[in-house]
């Protein structure tokens, strides 16, 4: 069972801000990408669930700790691991690092929806891609 994911990106100018690093915001960004990233490796493409399956993804909650700043032309490993699914909820953690050093850990729960922003269990056949 492969639930975990890493993915890299660097820190561009407009990652910081006026003290030269990473905005705090601006980890949110790095980690929607790399959940995207992950889901996007499982084959399950964001804009085909919502025209095939009328099923969308929605940030429910977010808990993050941080530990060091990233600056800029850091390249940040986000490293995504799924620990739960629940029957409308996927419940991850996130945990963004710089050579080795963790710099933020990310608890976020993402919530299943309909096109009308309606709660929708997720389909058995999605939950087996996402455990693979």
């Amino acid at each position: 069972m492969n639930n975990a994911n890493q993915q890299t990106y660097r820190v561009y100018y407009e990652d910081t801000d006026a003290g030269g690093v990473v905005y705090y915001a601006n980890y949110l960004k790095f980690a929607e990408r790399a959940r995207t990233d992950w889901l996007r490796e499982k084959e399950l493409i964001l804009s085909e669930l919502a025209e095939k399956e009328n099923l969308l993804f929605v940030v429910k909650k977010v808990q993050m700790e941080f530990h060091k700043p990233a600056r800029l032309d850091d390249i940040i490993t986000v490293k995504t691991t799924l620990d739960k699914i629940s029957g409308t909820r996927l419940y991850l953690t996130q945990t963004l690092c710089h050579n080795e050093t963790t710099l933020v850990t990310i608890q976020v729960s993402v919530a299943a929806v309909d096109n009308n922003i309606k709660p929708a269990r997720l389909p058995k056949h999605l939950v087996n891609k996402l455990w693979k």
